[in-house]
Parts: structure tokens; C-alpha cells; sequence
């Protein structure tokens, strides 16, 4: 099966491109008080390291705002500031280097206000992201309609007023507080317009929950075609929104090319700790440096004999247990017996070995969505 893209526009964040047709881009929020430059500066950075690609901070003061001058020199990533309320906090933002600018039609809708913010935006050649939430959504003579309903009306009113004023570089967000209305919402404005979506779904709760909800709504609508960025929002460290996100668009074929694990459930056939080992195996390739193989480098890493041969052979590389050793699987050959507790060491052996030739095998192609 092939995930045929909604075509839209193509809008730049910082170095990062969207939309046309490029590889989704995972974006989280830093969640610490951005005016605090060295605690926001680190969890940018982890952030970056993890696997996000456009990072959003809230501005909620003029402290906040000058701070973006100093955060931006120390960061790689695209900075997105989140305005709520105070129209000067954006034009303070922009003045400080912000990337994109996040405003809520729930919250700032005054035409004077806006125009000045069209204005500094486009004197600084960035973009606006239209972000609405059901939380703040206005009722615009709505009030009965269903709240799919009432995001799309109140996000194609503010796409008019921002028009009017002769600018496009514009990304969407109809954010709901469930998986279906998020879907529905989503699914509606992308009938209607040729803008990027920036999909998520608002105050989901927990990680367990939050991931699961997360993965229905943007898996639905990523499988859909719909989709050019996308956040896993949690009540969670922002690492476990970046982990979450990857994993989703891995699960569909999305993911730029990279090292993806394949492992059993485990079951009382199992004799050793699999869940150890894989989680071990997987924090160790959560490093950029694993992401550079094209096409992905797949690994097995399977707990007995019923499946586990099967799995190790497809897969480039892998390894089926039995007690407390297992069979090396490499390019689908049994190749030699290994402890467990070599396991680890073994497979990261074998994937560095190749990835150096896929760093050069990708080399000038287009499987990074950065610009140099």
C-alpha cells in the first residue's frame, strides 16, 4: 500500500521545509519557562537529539520574547513562538529572531492587531501558523454546531482576514480534545484549502493514553494523505512526545530512513530478559547517527524458536533465542551462536559497520529534510 500526500503548499521553518510533498516534520514544545536560556537551551538541544525537527516555546511575557535572542545562537533547531493574548509578544518575537509565529484566532482576533503581525512577518520573511484549539475556539454564531464545525469556520475566517492582507505563508492546526472530532475537523479543512496541516491532538492526558489517542486521530489522517507536521502532545517529558511521533510515522512507512527494531511480545516460551535487552538496544539507537540509512536497516530481535528464525531471516540483520544464546541472522543467513548478553554489543556492531556506507549511500539525496 501507498500513502498518496495531500498536496499543499510548501512554507519554511527556519531550515526545515513542510508541506510539497516533503517528509512529515516531528515538532514538540520545550516546557520549561523560556525566559530560563540555559534550561530551555538543554531540553532544545536533547530535543534535537531525539529526533525533532521544529520546537515550539511559549511566550507568555516580554522576558520570554528577549529571550528568544539568546536562545537562537545556542540551537539548531527552528524556533516557534506560541502567542496567546498580547499581539506585541509576537512583534517582540519576530523582532528576536522567532522562526514561524503561532497565534490563536480564540484569543487574538483584532484586525489592527493582526495586520501588524502580517506586517512584521512579512518584513521578516516568516510564517504564521493559525493554531486553533477546541478549548479557545470562538463561537462565531455557532454555538449549536458541532465543534468540527466551529474550528473550521473560525480557521477559514482568519485564513480571509490574513489573505486580505496579501500573505500565504500559513500553516493550519484545528486541534480537538478527541480523536474523532480531531479527524473530522482535519479531514474538512483539507477539502477546502491547499495549506500545510500541522496535526495533533489537544490536552490528551498521560502518555499512555495520550500516545494512544495521538496514534488513532494522526494515524488515521497521516494513512489518509493528510499531514505535513505533527505533534504527540503529553503530560509527558517532551522526549516521550518526539520517541511517540517517530514511532507513528515509522509504523507507516513515513519515517525518514532509519534502523527500525522488530521485536516479539515475549510469552512463557521466552528464557531470557527480551524486554531488557530490546529496550537497551533501542536507547542506544535513538541517536541521530541512526538515522542516516537508506533504505532502513531492519532488526529482529526475537525470544524463541517459534517465530524468531522466521523474523531473523527477513530481516537485514536480527537474532532468534533459545535459552540464553541466540542464532546471528545476517542478510537471512544463520551466521554464528552468541550469549545473550552479548546481544546488544553484537547488533550495534553490525549496524555501525554499515553505517558508514549508508551515510555515503545517501549522500546528496533527498532523505534529509534539513537544507544544508
Amino acid at each position: 500500500m501507498e500513502i498518496k500526500r495531500r498536496k499543499s503548499s510548501v512554507v519554511k521553518v527556519g531550515r526545515c521545509l513542510i508541506g510539497g510533498g516533503y517528509p512529515v516534520a516531528i515538532q514538540s514544545m520545550a516546557k520549561t519557562k523560556t525566559a530560563n536560556i540555559e534550561s530551555t537551551v538543554d531540553q532544545i538541544n536533547r530535543l534535537e537529539e531525539a529526533g525533532c525537527q521544529i520546537v515550539r516555546l511559549a511566550i507568555k511575557d516580554p522576558d520570554d520574547a528577549a529571550a528568544l535572542k539568546k536562545i537562537k545562537p545556542q540551537v539548531r533547531l527552528p524556533l516557534v513562538a506560541d502567542i496567546h493574548f498580547s499581539y506585541k509578544l509576537a512583534l517582540k518575537s519576530i523582532e528576536n529572531g522567532a522562526d514561524k509565529i503561532r497565534l490563536n484566532p480564540g484569543n487574538i482576533d483584532k484586525p489592527a492587531e493582526i495586520r501588524a503581525v502580517v506586517g512584521a512577518l512579512k518584513a521578516a520573511r516568516i510564517p504564521l501558523r493559525i493554531g486553533l484549539n477546541s478549548g479557545s475556539v470562538k463561537d462565531l454564531g455557532h454555538r449549536k454546531s458541532a465543534m468540527t464545525d466551529r474550528l473550521v469556520a473560525s480557521c477559514l475566517k482568519y485564513v480571509r482576514q490574513i489573505e486580505r492582507l496579501k500573505f500565504s505563508d500559513i500553516v493550519l492546526s484545528l486541534k480537538a480534545n478527541n480523536v474523532l472530532d480531531t479527524i473530522e475537523a482535519y479531514r474538512k479543512v483539507a477539502r477546502v484549502c491547499s495549506y500545510p496541516l500541522h496535526l495533533g491532538v489537544t490536552a490528551t492526558g498521560s502518555s499512555f493514553n495520550g500516545i494512544i489517542k495521538s496514534s488513532v486521530a494522526l494515524g488515521s489522517l497521516l494513512l489518509e494523505g493528510i499531514g505535513d507536521t505533527m505533534r504527540v502532545s503529553l503530560t509527558a517529558d517532551p522526549l516521550e512526545e518526539v520517541k511517540a511521533a517517530k514511532g507513528i510515522l515509522e509504523s507507516l512507512g513515513l519515517s525518514a530512513p532509519g534502523v527500525q527494531v522488530i521485536s516479539c511480545p515475549t510469552c512463557g516460551r521466552c528464557e531470557l530478559d527480551l524486554v531488557g535487552i530490546v529496550k537497551d538496544l533501542e536507547a542506544r539507537l535513538g541517536r541521530e547517527e541512526y538515522r542516516q540509512f537508506s533504505p532502513a536497516l531492519k532488526v529482529a530481535v526475537m525470544g524463541c524458536v517459534v517465530n524468531g528464525p522466521g523474523e531473523a531471516k527477513e530481516a537485514d540483520l536480527g537474532i532468534a533465542f533459545g535459552k540464553q544464546s541466540g542464532i546471528l541472522f545476517l542478510n537471512g543467513k544463520p551466521v554464528k551462536k552468541i550469549p545473550a548478553r552479548a546481544c546488544v554489543p553484537t547488533l550495534l556492531r553490525e549496524i555501525n559497520s554499515r553505517r558508514k556506507y549508508a551515510s555515503t549511500n545517501i549522500k546528496g539525496k533527498s532523505t534529509r529534510r534539513i537544507l544544508k
